[in-house]
């Protein structure tokens, strides 16, 4: 029943999306006065309608199927089958495009550019995740993703990241988000598909760099869990923020914690935590919410001061804007008086802006000035980032058992084959080798 309800929210969705944004903008090749030849693409060409549609079909479908391998079925197996489908057909077949991690981009620029219309295909990828990361937690991450599946399926030997080392990493997916936004939304760059590692293997070309980065994460990924997904994902920051408020969750054991370890032995993503005890008195825990009370007290101040810094990073982030940087160009002193022999593509362009300077350089202030605002919310988020990091120092919140963090916890599976309860419903173990409940073990024995 539960599961039939999350089909009907992601087709709620769909058809909302449907209608709102049904159309998709089409950008005509420039036509060049001389014999320049365009570049061949080096991304695939637009999908139809039809396939489109057959795209978000798999999605919903791989999303509801992940769902149920993770949380119902609690199948390994299972999702290391899915993982494998969707690491052909969105990663190599679909060759990265479109992808969830990269449709935040276009929402943004959406709302900020009245002359863009979104795509439904974007919108949908960039809904239906998060949709189920609200109902059901990570499970997109699970089996869905190309991305997660490609690292999850080399990793052979992995070792575990000190927890001070994780928690610093960790914010990194965070900034990378403002920052992509914040380039998306004025119209700058995608930084997001620019610095993808992965999308040039899947694609099979791209530059060097990005080919040795995609190939040097692969290798790390053989021992170090998904470290793509961990410290680097945008829109992983995003399932974090939704899982963390999920209604169901991943469960370890389906009867009760044995305080055995093993989950916590076999998570590779450092997503297991363990029971925490609080004290008994409001005297022990004076020390937590006076801290606590600090950082409320600082956390606008922390805010207003890293809002600044941002702002002080406008100019060097809106030369990044292909209109400010060809505007510098064309009023640089150093400019070239004649063009040269053979066209080029910035030749070119400093030509088209013979024709109208003035208003090249409206734009490129215009476009600066939007980079100024965007700047003061890049750094306020940055500061909001690092303030509630902070304060989630102070929180600790009382567990009993060894539990995945809803947040953190990918919906792998792996850990469920390692608890001696798992073991016992799946007929691998028989009943009377497990140790008894700790509060059985707490009880006094009947006379």
């Amino acid at each position: 029943m539960r599961a039939r309800g999350l089909f009907i929210w992601i087709w709620l969705l769909l058809g909302l999306g449907a209608t709102v944004f049904a159309a998709e903008r089409r950008f005509p090749p420039p036509e060049f006065e001389t014999d320049y030849v365009m570049p061949v693409a080096a991304t695939p060409e637009p999908r139809s309608a039809a396939m489109q549609y057959v795209d978000l079909a798999v999605l919903a479908g791989g999303l509801g199927l992940a769902t149920w391998l993770a949380l119902r079925r609690r199948s390994r197996k299972g999702l290391i089958g899915l993982s494998i489908f969707s690491l052909v057909y969105f990663g190599f077949y679909r060759a990265g495009c479109i992808c969830a991690i990269g449709a935040p981009q276009n929402v943004a620029l959406g709302l900020f550019d009245n002359g863009y219309a979104i795509p439904f295909t974007a919108l949908a990828f960039f809904i239906l995740p998060l949709a189920v990361a609200l109902f059901a937690g990570r499970t997109f991450c699970a089996a869905v993703c190309p991305h997660g599946a490609l690292q999850d399926l080399i990793l052979i030997r992995p070792v575990k990241v000190p927890a001070w080392l994780e928690a610093g990493l960790g914010l990194f997916p965070y900034f990378f988000l403002g920052a992509g936004l914040l380039f998306a939304a004025t119209g700058a760059t995608f930084l997001f598909c620019r610095y993808d590692p992965f999308v040039p293997l899947f694609r099979m070309n791209g530059s060097f760099l990005m080919v040795g980065l995609g190939l040097g994460l692969l290798v790390l990924g053989m021992f170090v869990g998904r470290p793509y997904c961990r410290f680097v994902c945008p829109y992983g920051a995003l399932l974090r923020m939704a899982a963390a408020v999920s209604r169901w969750r991943i469960r370890i054991t389906p009867n009760y914690c044995t305080q055995c370890r093993l989950c916590e032995e076999s998570c590779p993503y450092g997503a297991i935590r363990e029971p925490v005890n609080l004290p008994s008195t409001p005297q022990a825990l004076a020390p937590d919410r006076r801290r606590m009370g600090r950082l409320l007290v600082l956390l606008p101040a922390l805010i207003l001061a890293t809002a600044w810094l941002g702002s002080r990073l406008a100019t060097p982030f809106s030369k990044l804007h292909p209109k400010v940087a060809l505007a510098e160009a064309y009023h640089a002193p150093d400019r070239p008086a004649a063009p040269p022999p053979v066209a080029t593509p910035d030749s070119l362009a400093l030509a088209r802006a013979d024709r109208d300077p003035d208003g090249l350089l409206a734009e490129a202030v215009a476009i600066r000035k939007r980079f100024r605002i965007g700047g003061w919310l890049f750094g306020g988020w940055i500061g909001l980032v690092l303030g509630v990091r902070l304060m989630a120092l102070s929180l600790r919140p009382a567990r009993n058992d060894f539990e995945p963090d809803r947040s953190a916890c990918l919906a792998c599976g792996r850990c469920y084959t390692y608890c001696p309860n798992e073991r016992v419903r799946l007929g691998l173990l028989a009943p009377e080798a497990l140790p008894l409940p700790p509060a059985t073990l707490a009880q006094p024995p009947k006379a």
